[in-house]
């Protein structure tokens, strides 16, 4: 009769989480409505995303298709449009001169140090112009460099002009002198079908993933396909090629597979430390090259910004966790311990009752795990210790100008593809065991309360952010924690109703409750993530916005011109801005 408490613990546990879901939801929707409707205002307020443009005649180009289009929709508050160009091309020669500039720089700094009173002359720079500067002629570096950058700038004047002519692609970035039109375009059926003028929000200029915008919506929803089912196999298999490198890299395999590393492996002190850390190395190595391919494959899809891709990886990289890390240790562990009871009693009864009786045992397991995550993750997170000694040698033996030595420091952003889904991996375990060990309970508390502050204080103070999406990681957050709640409650159900209690079936239905507490919340609070509501568009703004602006900042760096003014270079890729001032 005692499992009454544990039964009762499991319904408070699910409601304290409901409500608790319930608060935060509608405390980050009235944050991203505060951020939403400041004053200031912004360049992806004005602005829309249209995509698959169908393809114009001979004798009109993609951009009077596009004007003409929102003109005649939107006659009084269209401003004008850009449409996407292919400027791979542009961009390679681009970066090719800021690179010159770069070791320019860094040429100049160093023969301006190797200036002395036995010297006054200095000694100029030199490097070779072949593969990684090893080998090919050799050259002063100031004088190369500036001869590239010559021949490189008229390069790229004409690779402009091309790409603006000859190089529009089927998507167009749409500009209104209201944001509160343009929240209202972007939520706007324009076309009669569904394949043709897909509009949505813009993202920030910042934020674009420029080769995806001109996907069509066939090809997206093709690639997304195929994407989700290389995820589905790599989080259900992904231990087979663990387990075959880790075999593979063995000092014997490694032999047999490459015998010109016998000199090598055979020295005593190399084979001691191989044979300690390989496989270890080699694990760790696969496992760090996870969040890139699942980053990679979220960009396949054909997704238009980078805070998008990196929701969906943060997505896709949660399932592996929770699947290779907690369900497979646990079941693992549970399959292999009784391995030996399962065979000698085949009666299913017994079955059943030593497997509800092994799947807590992983509690102690994942109890100590999340004390170390937060002792010693949170300990390292705090300090910053690894990028402090890489940022000392890099500026001890690499950076020579100040841009270097600001690169060097660089602490990037918070890295949410990879954080979200790991503190989602502690929620999911702290749930899991809240009723079957709630000794686990203390440290999940500490491990959000510590990480709570740490958090918040690398954000504002450390952390410097590379995008802003106002809040949309919380709904994908949110739908995590409805995940781990009901692998919890359907966990719960399982542990309970074989221990032969009579009255476990009370807890059947609360797994009806979490999905319509899902569908309740989404149908109350995603809207307003997904689109910004009028209401909050049009709040005033301080000033009136610099439309001209506005427009720049969603021309790529290597298109950009010189002078604001100088827009003409965009004939060809942007319509004429209406006669009507802009308004709020």
């Amino acid at each position: 009769m005692r499992l009454w408490a544990f039964l009762l613990s499991v319904y408070w546990v699910s409601f304290v989480t409901y409500f608790v879901l319930w608060k935060s939801y509608k405390h980050v929707s009235n944050l991203r409505a505060t951020a939403r409707s400041t004053p200031d205002f912004k360049p992806e307020e004005f602005a829309v995303l249209v995509r698959d443009v169908p393809r114009s005649s001979p004798d009109e180009t993609i951009k009077d298709s596009v004007d003409s289009y929102f003109r005649a929709l939107h006659p009084n508050t269209f401003y004008r449009s850009m449409v996407v160009t292919d400027h791979t091309k542009a961009d390679k020669i681009y970066l090719e001169i800021e690179d010159h500039k770069k070791k320019i720089a860094r040429a100049e700094v160093l023969y301006a140090n190797s200036k002395t009173e036995s010297n006054p002359e200095g000694i100029k720079p030199t490097h070779r112009t072949g593969f990684l500067g090893l080998i090919g002629k050799k050259v002063d570096t100031i004088e190369y460099c500036s001869e590239q950058i010559k021949e490189l700038l008229p390069k790229l004047e004409a690779e402009q002009k091309t790409t603006l002519r000859d190089k529009q692609q089927q998507a167009a970035i749409v500009f209104f002198n209201s944001r509160s039109v343009a929240a209202s375009a972007s939520q706007t059926l324009h076309a009669q079908v569904f394949d043709k003028w897909t509009v949505m929000e813009a993202p920030e200029p910042r934020d674009i993933i420029w080769p995806n915008l001109s996907r069509n919506i066939y090809e997206r929803q093709i690639r997304q396909v195929v994407v989700y089912s290389i995820v589905f196999l790599t989080v259900v298999f992904y231990m087979v090629p663990i387990t075959a490198v880790s075999a593979i890299s063995t000092l014997e395999n490694l032999r047999k597979v490459l015998p010109f590393l016998k000199v090598v492996v055979d020295r005593p002190a190399i084979k001691t430390v191989l044979q300690a850390y390989l496989p270890q190395i080699a694990l760790i190595v696969f496992l760090a090259l996870l969040p890139a391919f699942l980053m990679f494959l979220s960009k396949a899809e054909g997704i238009p910004s980078q805070s998008h891709a990196v929701r969906a990886t943060s997505g896709k990289y949660f399932y592996f966790v929770v699947f290779n890390v907690f369900l497979v240790y646990t079941l693992g562990k549970t399959l292999f311990t009784s391995l030996r009871t399962i065979l000698d009693n085949a009666n299913i009864g017994v079955i059943i009752n030593m497997l509800a009786t092994s799947l807590p045992g992983g509690a102690t397991f994942f109890l100590t795990f999340v004390a170390l995550k937060f002792f010693v993750g949170y300990g390292l997170e705090l300090s910053r210790l690894i990028p402090l000694i890489i940022f000392h040698l890099k500026r001890k033996y690499l950076c020579k100008t100040e841009d270097e030595v600001k690169a060097a420091w660089a602490p990037g952003d918070l890295g949410y593809s990879t954080r979200v889904p790991n503190d989602m991996l502690i929620a999911t375990v702290v749930l899991c065991y809240s009723v079957m060990a709630p000794l686990i309970i203390p440290f999940g508390v500490a491990y959000f309360a510590l990480g709570w502050l740490i958090a918040k204080n690398q954000v504002l103070r450390v952390y410097v952010p590379s995008y802003e999406s106002n809040g949309r990681m919380w709904p994908h957050m949110h739908t995590r924690i409805i995940a781990a709640l009901l692998l919890y409650q359907a966990t719960m159900i399982g542990v309970i109703g074989l221990k032969k209690f009579i009255y476990s079936p009370i807890l059947a239905p609360l797994l009806p409750i979490s999905f319509i507490f899902a569908y309740i919340c989404h149908m109350r609070f995603y809207p307003a993530f997904a689109n910004t509501p009028l209401e909050v568009a049009q709040h005033e703004l301080k000033e009136t916005p610099n439309m001209d602006a506005i427009y720049t900042a969603y021309i790529p760096q290597c298109l950009k011109p010189d002078k604001l003014e100088d827009l003409d270079v965009f004939e060809d890729a942007q319509s004429h801005s209406t006669s009507r001032a802009p308004s709020i």
